[in-house]
């Protein structure tokens, strides 16, 4: 990611931060419209799951300018979802969900560069969780 991207990503987020609730509201609606067959994985209560998504989202976000403070815990979610269930290929219904949930969010905010850059945190943070999943 350029330093560029990772400004436009944080500053980004420092807006969802403000509807966070209905954020979460929003993403998992659509990533179980997606893939039915991923709800299952959530046990528990939704509102809760919810906020822990969004503050593991924030701690991401608010570390991309230092990754090697972030990738060790990046890691471990990633082997924690294992267990759960998730596969590789989930990890693109995830992206998916994510930027339609961001431009729901922030509208015309979420320009063509503001996609780019949140897609390179994805696909950064969704690799190094895959990868210490040891799939």
């Amino acid at each position: 990611m350029t330093p560029e991207q990772i400004t436009r990503v944080q500053a980004s987020w420092q807006q969802v931060e403000g509807i966070a609730d209905q954020a979460a509201a929003l993403f998992y609606q659509r990533l179980f419209t997606q893939d039915p067959a991923l709800e299952p994985l959530f046990k528990g209560n939704m509102e809760e799951q919810g906020k822990k998504l969004m503050s593991m989202i924030g701690v991401a976000v608010k570390g991309l300018d230092r990754l090697d403070s972030i990738v060790p815990a990046v890691q471990k979610l990633g082997e924690r979802h294992k267990g759960y269930g998730v596969k590789p290929e989930d990890y693109d219904t995830v992206a998916q969900a994510l930027l339609w949930t961001l431009a729901q969010g922030l509208g015309d905010a979420f320009d063509d560069e503001t996609e780019i850059a949140w897609t390179a945190a994805y696909t950064l943070l969704a690799s190094t969780m895959i990868e210490a999943a040891d799939y």
